[in-house]
């Protein structure tokens, strides 16, 4: 009798061995599942109203006197650590930023050795770089006049006659002196943009379908164009037939930009600077059809031939008068 207890309690403790876990991992991923499954039961009896006293307690234990878990020294601590923080940031951030303006001036740029070419830019410009209109319906093309006169405004002869003085043609107009002495200014009158100048035909030539367009290259400070030769505009068609473009008439004198306005010294110095203008009027133009025109700029130093920059040096536009 013995022998078989002895026997049975042996097949009883190997049942036993065989089902503990295999390795240490399985215990404790077991472990955690009991845990997880006593958690659960644990939060499945809270009520409602438990869950609400725990919240008033976080918010405020009066036995405590803490305050989301923080008393008033505790609280009074960690917010005067943040103010003494950020007061440190703010002071270092605009001390950084008072001696960076110390290096700068408000009158010239400090580098200008990566300045490009001027670009290039029309008037008017109202829906992108495509003027059309039909002649015998001035409610398509009064936009673009109304556009051209308020331009022009500041270019009035009597505006130019009280605001700049005369300067000598042919050469730079250099003002030495203090960086930040105001500068002056040479006159650019409106009446010498001819027959686009708006003050013989105020249409523009668009009420007979030889519009005007204005064009002006982009200011620079201190540079100087053509390195002493005028800066000259030719236009032509970009694509296409060429005889669709057959006379374009340029204002003033032979479409350059005299080298008296140049350079520029900024618009907090060089305060009643109107920037210098060539007026193009295409008198002979193809009618009914998308003439796409390119303007380019040609003087020494001067770069009108980058691919992927189509306003630098150059501009195109596009034609579309219809009878």
């Amino acid at each position: 009798m013995e022998m078989k207890a002895t026997s049975g309690g042996a097949e009883g403790q190997r049942e036993i061995y065989h089902q503990k876990p295999e390795n240490k991992d399985e215990e404790k991923a077991q472990h955690s599942e009991d845990e997880q499954e006593k958690h659960k039961e644990k939060m499945g009896k809270k009520t409602l109203a438990d869950v609400i006293q725990e919240m008033k307690t976080f918010l405020w234990n009066s036995e405590k006197k803490e305050c989301m878990g923080r008393t008033a020294q505790s609280w009074g601590l960690i917010l005067f650590f943040y103010l003494i923080f950020y007061m440190f940031l703010a002071g270092m951030f605009s001390f950084c930023m008072y001696g960076l303006l110390l290096t700068l001036s408000p009158y010239t740029p400090t580098y200008r050795d990566r300045v490009s070419p001027p670009g290039v830019m029309i008037r008017p410009y109202l829906h992108g770089f495509t003027i059309a209109f039909n002649v015998s319906e001035p409610s398509t093309w009064t936009p673009y006049v109304n556009s051209m006169h308020h331009f022009l405004q500041a270019y009035d002869d009597n505006v130019q006659e009280e605001k700049n003085i005369e300067c000598p043609a042919g050469q730079y107009f250099v003002q030495d002196g203090a960086e930040s002495e105001e500068k002056k200014a040479c006159q650019f009158k409106r009446s010498q943009l001819q027959n686009c100048s708006g003050i013989e035909d105020p249409t523009f030539g668009y009420s007979t379908g030889q519009p005007c367009i204005l064009l002006k290259m982009n200011r620079i400070i201190g540079y100087r164009p053509g390195y002493g030769t005028p800066v000259s505009v030719n236009c032509a068609v970009q694509k296409g037939n060429e005889s669709a473009l057959k006379s374009v008439d340029f204002y003033p004198g032979n479409g350059t930009f005299d080298l008296m306005y140049y350079p520029y010294y900024g618009k907090l110095t060089h305060v009643n600077y109107t920037s210098p203008l060539v007026a193009l009027h295409f008198t002979d133009v193809k009618k009914n059809d998308f003439v796409p025109i390119q303007c380019r700029l040609n003087g020494e130093g001067i770069v009108n031939d980058v691919t992927n920059d189509r306003f630098l040096g150059r501009i195109t536009f596009t034609l579309n008068i219809r009878m």
